[in-house]
């Protein structure tokens, strides 16, 4: 550290309680009262060198200087150099003596290399040259903001801190700590300044232009690893990793203008921060009560990098105490998701996909894989697949973290699994443990609300381990159920020999009825489901007996038969149990039992009874497979 020595004549200040004098041999005429401490000295020496001194004791010979920057020991020492007695400087009381000598007018109008010219020049010359003692002086520069704004001293120590770390040139510390860590040598020790000054130094590096976004985006993680507070589930704040003794009020709006701040200072480049950071300052700033302005760039920041996050960081507390996450924060970001992929299309020339459902109804295959081609194209120029498959098995993942809260509602449960287009989920599985998990926890839904719960859920995307479990669901509703069973059935059926293909046209002319549930649909369809039928079966091999022409007219008999009762099923229930008791009487009302009548009637014997076993393993539980 640097020290100027002011004077040279002894110290002959002496203190007698709460009184402090020079020893002369001339008696003095002037008491000047600073913080409850009584200075006895003499006008010649002081008047000649503070202008305010000369304007007070014009009519009085003992004046108060209330509120004096520094206090009596700043005083103490500005009348000391008054005195021409020795004084050290340096940047532990460099600032409060400058503050007190603009204070007093110490200026060169009074007197010629008065005590303010020789401050500002040491500190020109010297403490700001030095990266540590520009760092010391900013750091003191805080108990005097205003003062220190007057004089100018702040905006000087700002600046020459910027220049150390925009300047590759300056005089950067020699003894920079080696380290593989990619957090630049200057990020630790900025982090030590308050969040107004940390805020005007990084505000003028960022001016710079000389320093890249990452280095400025690792300075802003140290600096909130070090005053930003953990975020507990509960939402509030859990540890408080300053020094500060002021109310709670005082604290978190403290936090809350560090949060505003990091905000606001944000590098614009894409990677400069992590996705897993902005989540932090998210869910900071949703507890603290920050600026809309502020939730809305953290919220388009994560949607600019989402595949990135991870489930844990989505998991954002809720500070409404409705629910157990804050469900609307994470819509939020997939919703600015959703408008950056649509801005991106539509720059592209790329039609927009069609939203996932209009008004409830499910809509036919051909309509969902036109979507899906529209969605894989506009993906394609918005982000990478691969990067759009992440995003789908992240909301997947938070989708099974927040079935498990009792009030979540079920419209913000459909919007959220609604939000990942087709494209992002090549499998459905995680989805339906989510829809799983819900049910369990919501045992008290209607039959109306499991239905549209589990539109968004494709069959066609279960794995065998998932078409299994959801068969003998007793949750799902029984539509659902068959589904499950036939797409399953078609697919263990496709590497069987001439067969093959009509055991899954048969399943696809099943999956064709169940997905029509409107009961103005006509007999026509059922007709032509029929003749088709019966030309596949006419253009069999010979030799499957199985698959007769006779044996295809009673399938599409029975299939019409099913689509019926499936229609039956969805206005009341009592009429599924009394379909069920026809069609084998004695089994039990479950989901699972009735589909196990329902298709053991429709489908004939043969191979996809074998495939159909496959689903139902005799004595076996399927407790194993559940994953939740």
């Amino acid at each position: 550290m640097k020290l100027m020595k002011l004077g040279a004549r002894p110290d002959t200040f002496f203190t007698s309680g709460p009184v402090r004098s020079v020893y002369t041999e001339v008696a003095t005429d002037l008491e000047i009262l600073v913080d409850h401490c009584l200075f006895r000295l003499h006008k010649f020496p002081l008047l000649s060198k503070c202008l305010l001194l000369q304007a007070l004791c014009a009519d009085s010979d003992a004046v108060e200087l209330p509120g004096f920057p520094g206090g009596a020991e700043a005083f103490e020492a500005c009348a000391k150099f008054c005195y021409g007695i020795a004084v050290t400087v340096g940047a532990h009381n460099v600032v409060p003596l400058r503050c007190a000598a603009g204070r007093l007018g110490m200026t060169e109008a009074a007197d010629r290399g008065n005590l303010g010219a020789k401050l500002d020049a040491f500190l020109a010359s010297c403490l700001l040259r030095r990266w540590r003692d520009a760092l010391a002086v900013l750091r003191s520069t805080a108990r005097h903001a205003a003062a220190c704004e007057e004089l100018g001293v702040t905006s000087r120590c700002v600046e020459a801190v910027a220049i150390f770390v925009t300047d590759p040139g300056s005089n950067a510390p020699a003894a920079v700590p080696a380290s593989c860590s990619s957090v630049p040598w200057w990020a630790r020790d900025i982090s030590e300044l308050g969040v107004d000054l940390f805020w005007r130094v990084m505000v003028a590096v960022k001016a710079a232009g000389t320093v890249k976004g990452r280095a400025v985006g690792d300075a802003l993680k140290v600096y909130a690893r070090r005053w930003l507070p953990n975020v507990a589930k509960s939402g509030y704040l859990v540890e408080q990793t300053d020094s500060s003794t002021g109310s709670a009020d005082v604290v978190a709006t403290n936090h809350r203008l560090l949060v505003e701040k990091m905000a606001s200072l944000l590098p614009p480049e894409r990677n400069a921060v992590s996705c897993s950071f902005l989540l932090k300052l998210l869910k900071a700033a949703n507890v603290l009560y920050t600026s809309s302005a502020t939730k809305a760039e953290l919220t388009r920041r994560a949607a600019m990098q989402l595949e990135d996050a991870s489930v844990s960081d989505l998991l954002i507390p809720s500070c409404a105490g409705d629910t157990l996450y804050d469900v609307d924060a994470v819509m939020a970001i997939l919703e600015e998701l959703a408008l950056r992929q649509a801005a991106a299309a539509a720059a592209a020339g790329i039609p927009e996909a069609s939203p996932p459902h209009a008004r409830g109804h499910r809509r036919s295959r051909s309509a969902e894989s036109s979507e899906f081609e529209g969605a894989r194209r506009s993906t394609s120029a918005a982000a990478s697949h691969g990067a759009m498959v992440r995003i789908g098995r992240l909301v997947d993942g938070f989708l099974m973290e927040v079935a498990k809260d009792p009030n979540l509602p079920l419209d913000k449960m459909i919007t959220i699994a609604e939000a990942v287009p087709h494209c992002a989920r090549p499998e459905h599985d995680d989805l339906y443990r989510a829809i799983d998990t819900f049910l369990r926890v919501h045992p008290e839904m209607d039959k109306g609300s499991r239905k549209k719960l589990c539109r968004v859920l494709n069959c066609r995307k279960l794995s065998e381990t998932a078409s299994m479990h959801a068969a003998q669901n007793e949750l799902l509703p029984l539509r659902v159920v068959v589904q499950v069973l036939f797409f399953e059935n078609a697919r263990a059926a496709a590497p069987y020999g001439p067969g093959a293909n009509r055991v899954a046209g048969v399943a696809g002319g099943v999956k064709a009825l169940l997905t029509k549930t409107r009961r103005e649909a006509d007999s026509e369809v059922v007709i032509k489901d029929e003749q088709r039928l019966r030309v596949q079966g006419l253009a069999s091999a010979p030799g499957d007996d199985d698959w007769s022409v006779e044996g295809l007219k009673r399938a599409a008999s029975r299939i019409s038969t099913l689509r019926m009762k499936l229609e039956e099923e969805e206005e009341d229930d009592a009429d599924d149990g009394s379909f069920v008791h026809r069609a084998r009487p004695g089994l039990v009302r479950s989901a699972s039992s009735r589909v196990r009548a329902l298709c053991g009637s429709a489908i004939t014997a043969g191979k996809p009874k074998r495939m159909l076993s496959r689903l139902w393993p005799s004595g076996r539980s399927i407790a194993g497979s559940e994953r939740h």
